[in-house]
């Protein structure tokens, strides 16, 4: 470990632990902190209470750790650091340098696909259902049918939801508004020989016309539909009245060249 702590610039340093514990089979969902974040103790005020061997474990993931400690001791510092990792990961994640991270994994689909057929395999990100650690697993967000999903994994089942925190995936929307995708109005409607199943008919009418009311009130308000398939067809339609205005433009001017002529005409 001597190589990896005796180091005189920060451009030498290399993040040792924290390359093993990325690299890690379960922790494919996490991104590395930088080292300028991790040594800014502004950033991790108040951890000191929430981890066991707070001081230990800190040295161990900034790669300082030099404690000639027993195997149980060695085991429960270690636990303690991935501990503290993933609660400063939940930090880091929602800064400008942790989003532009996350995004890219995002982008790679490192997070995995929607599984829901309709949303045409987009990619997930993970978040948590409680910011409170030991509460409940992380989850997948889907932003295209905007529902949350269970890892394929158990791995990845196993991990805190804590250490993603409930606002990140909200906060990465708002940073980066060009990666909202657009909604579909597709939804699946299951048939017995080509004909609605009839409950799940009567369902699909009752959301349909409440869709309709719904959109019907944002049309009042001049707003744009969220919807792309709306969209789509408020093009055509935009296009259909540009024609037809031409046209009657045309028919105008057509028709006052042809009074203009009448009335230069001389009277017999």
């Amino acid at each position: 470990m001597d190589e990896f702590n005796n180091t005189d610039t920060d451009s030498d340093y290399t993040s040792f632990w924290r390359d093993w514990f990325i690299s890690s089979r379960g922790n494919e969902y996490f991104c590395e902190i930088d080292e300028e974040y991790l040594t800014d103790r502004f950033n991790l005020t108040g951890l000191n209470t929430e981890v066991q061997y707070y001081q230990y474990a800190l040295d161990m993931v900034t790669d300082l750790f030099d404690l000639d400690a027993d195997e149980d001791l060695r085991e429960q510092i270690e636990k303690s650091a991935r501990h503290l990792y993933g609660l400063v990961h939940a930090r880091y994640i929602v800064t400008t340098r942790g989003l532009a991270k996350m995004v890219e994994k995002y982008k790679n689909a490192d997070f995995g696909k929607c599984p829901r057929v309709m949303c045409e395999q987009h990619p997930l990100l993970p978040m948590g259902q409680s910011d409170i650690p030991g509460q409940k697993p992380v989850k997948l967000y889907c932003a295209k049918c905007e529902d949350i999903y269970n890892p394929k994994s158990s791995r990845h089942a196993a991990v805190d939801g804590a250490y993603f925190g409930s606002s990140f995936h909200n906060v990465l929307f708002q940073v980066y508004p060009d990666l909202i995708p657009d909604k579909s109005r597709q939804r699946y409607e299951p048939r017995v020989f080509g004909f609605r199943v009839h409950a799940c008919a009567a369902l699909a009418r009752w959301q349909d016309r409440k869709q309709e009311k719904l959109l019907g009130r944002l049309r009042e308000l001049d707003m744009e539909s969220p919807f792309i398939e709306d969209r789509e067809g408020d093009e055509d339609e935009d296009e259909l009245e540009e024609d037809e205005e031409e046209e009657e433009e045309e028919e105008e001017d057509e028709g006052g060249d042809s009074i203009m002529k009448d009335e230069s005409m001389p009277v017999a």
